[in-house]
């Protein structure tokens, strides 16, 4: 399915806190954006320079007089405004989401937030409980599930292609943090400071991408209790981890581990996701986004191709393509087909109908996911800080 005509009565006037010059980031979330034109960036807070950060914005064609010191401000000059932004992205350090997520939801804006949503479980459930209240939607960016493939899997999954699920293998493992690299890179520094980042570095970075690929694959996954073992390689990021190992047990009996890492040298990313059944099994790696791997006990293995007639036929995910069968798709269209849903979403929400029932209705990874993140690295943090044990999931 070609996009290139889908359009909104009303596109989303659309604003960004942070994603200023360099970011690699807010270069993600303008594209994939744009890809519909169901966004249109109107204002944005893109530096915590403001003479940076207007000089930025005026060169992506955003109005001077649009491009603010601060969220505050944007918040509230563009409150004011009949042509005011309708919604934010969220492209800062962790440590700020919950405040400008809270800020935009009390400005009754509709929110895309970079996850982490929050640092504890406490500030996740104030956020929900504020989108509710407000009836807006918040979506969070993990943008690796607008990968077709993994929506092929799910389906296969829930029409018992593989049987009873028995494990999940996750991992996240890239090498490019193998040193001390934050000596000389802002932009890790942070994620390595506990008063930025949170409590936990590469689980949050990157395993709760892994875990949210088997949430999306297998909707029904709930952890009964785990266990974790992080450690600090490189010592000068202690108390933060900068590898983790995580073994699950999830309701039902299916079992699940986890490998997130930093420190993984000489890996580019290494993200895959391993679904096994009582008759078969899928993988799928983040390298190689257009294939997955089906594999049936007994027969050969089979690659299924991203845009190619055999894959399922009723999914909107699975057959929303970009490009052609056998061209290579990859994280910008991922990315911009979540991008779609969070654009429909807040337009059936701007239309009159109820956020919790939008959410309910189609699926994008939403406040409930942000939510959920939180609340696994608040426990793997729990069983690390206590000698690796295993505990009930809270």
């Amino acid at each position: 399915m070609f996009n290139e005509e889908f359009h909104l009565d009303q596109p989303i006037r659309w604003g960004m806190v942070g994603g200023g010059r360099g970011s690699q980031i807010g270069y993600i979330h303008r594209n994939s954006a744009a890809r519909d034109r169901l966004f249109i960036l109107t204002a944005g807070a893109f530096d915590i320079d403001d003479a940076r950060g207007r000089e930025f914005g005026t060169n992506l064609g955003v109005s001077a007089e649009r491009c603010y010191p601060d969220y505050i401000t944007m918040f509230a000059e563009e409150g004011k405004r009949q042509d005011g932004i309708n919604a934010v992205s969220i492209a800062t350090p962790n440590g700020t989401h919950y405040e400008i997520c809270k800020a935009a939801l009390n400005a009754g804006l509709h929110v895309v937030c970079e996850k982490p949503l929050c640092f504890t479980s406490d500030e996740a459930e104030e956020l929900q409980a504020l989108a509710q209240e407000k009836n807006r939607i918040v979506g969070v960016t993990y943008g690796y599930t607008g990968a077709q493939m993994i929506h092929q899997a799910k389906n296969m999954i829930a029409n018992g292609d593989l049987g009873e699920i028995r494990i999940i293998n996750m991992q996240f493992a890239h090498g490019f943090h193998s040193a001390e690299v934050e000596k000389e890179d802002a932009g890790t520094r942070w994620r390595v400071n506990p008063k930025t980042a949170g409590p936990s570095y590469v689980l949050g970075d990157v395993g709760t991408h892994a875990l949210y690929l088997a949430k999306a694959m297998v909707p029904s996954l709930k952890i009964e209790k785990l266990m974790c073992s992080r450690q600090s390689f490189v010592k000068s990021r202690a108390p933060l981890e900068d590898n983790a190992f995580v073994l699950m047990e999830f309701e039902g009996g299916a079992v699940g581990n986890l490998w997130a890492s930093c420190v993984n040298a000489g890996s580019m990313h290494q993200q895959k996701i391993r679904v096994i059944g009582s008759k078969a099994s899928v993988e799928w790696w983040d390298e190689h986004p257009n294939q997955l791997r089906y594999e049936v006990q007994g027969e050969p293995a089979r690659v299924l191709d991203r845009g190619m007639g055999y894959l399922c036929q009723k999914d909107d995910m699975v057959l929303q393509d970009r490009m052609g069968g056998g061209h290579a798709e990859g994280l910008f269209e991922a990315w911009a087909n979540l991008y779609r849903r969070f654009g429909i979403a807040m337009d059936r929400v701007n239309h009159g109908e109820g956020a919790e029932d939008v959410m309910n209705d189609m699926w994008f990874p939403n406040i409930r996911d942000g939510a959920e993140g939180v609340r696994f690295i608040e426990n793997c943090v729990r069983s690390a800080d206590n000698g690796s044990i295993w505990v009930s999931y809270q």
